[in-house]
């Protein structure tokens, strides 16, 4: 459902592979881009290792601060999969094998010959009275609880699950972005710059410097909820590089001169 707030949310990856390198993260950037385009702000991702204390003060922080609370890893069959654990007790009830979990899994292993081990089975640990989220991919569901969505590290997995919770979210205004290109590095419009951010509060204006092996340049990207925002801070910034222009070309002339 679409609301005229602001609807927020941050993520918690989970894994020592994270941490370590060993793995590379693919889901910040998904989610991020998922939730841009279904208007919720992604405003904070936190990486914690696979330590029950780690995850759970993480949590507790970020589901008092945020809308909602995304997380990645650490819901396989291994002994370092501790996320139900973790979330079970920042929720502060147990940690079950849910029933319906079970049959889902045990069925899957059974079509597939496989023996419905002690380590698949943990696989269906959930804390009570978690709904879960349907896994296309490789049955194991995910969870969430409170506006906590407990998801699979694995990028097709966590993609998979994604798409069938954001449905079901509440989103807020997109937010609109212009990008500028500027032929001026930051040192030439860090202060007008400020002015205008200063003079546009309603919108959020970013700058990325560039550099092609020769010279500095600046890609400004100015981003609010509504055009009636964008549009007069975007036509302030092209007037700040074009008065940085004629500046230069001034001095060049004088020079000259």
């Amino acid at each position: 459902m679409t609301t005229q707030t602001i609807v927020t949310a941050a993520m918690l990856a989970i894994g020592d592979e994270l941490l370590s390198g060993r793995t590379k993260d693919k889901n910040i950037g998904h989610l991020a881009d998922i939730l841009t385009l279904s208007g919720i702000d992604l405003k904070e991702v936190r990486i914690v290792a696979d330590e029950e204390g780690a995850i759970v003060e993480a949590l507790n922080a970020l589901r008092t601060r945020y809308t909602y609370v995304f997380t990645s890893g650490g819901i396989g069959p291994t002994h370092d999969d501790i996320t139900a654990d973790a979330v079970s007790a920042a929720f502060g009830v147990p940690c079950l094998h849910d029933p319906a979990a079970m049959t889902l899994l045990g069925d899957m292993y059974a079509k597939r010959g496989m023996e419905f081990t002690e380590a698949r089975k943990r696989m269906a640990r959930m804390p009570e009275g978690a709904a879960h989220i349907a896994n296309p991919v490789s049955t194991a569901p995910g969870f969430t609880i409170g506006n906590v969505y407990v998801m699979a590290g694995v990028p097709q997995v966590f993609q998979a699950m994604l798409d069938a919770v954001v449905p079901t979210l509440d989103t807020g205004a997109r937010m609109l972005s212009r990008a500028i290109p500027c032929p001026f590095g930051e040192g030439d419009i860090g202060t007008p710059l400020a002015e205008i951010q200063k003079a546009h509060p309603e919108t959020s204006i970013g700058s990325y410097p560039k550099y092609d092996g020769k010279t500095f340049s600046t890609e400004i990207v100015v981003r609010a909820r509504s055009e009636d925002v964008l549009t007069p801070a975007v036509e302030a910034v092209f007037a700040m590089v074009e008065t940085i222009r004629a500046a230069k070309i001034a001095q060049n002339t004088s020079a000259e001169a």
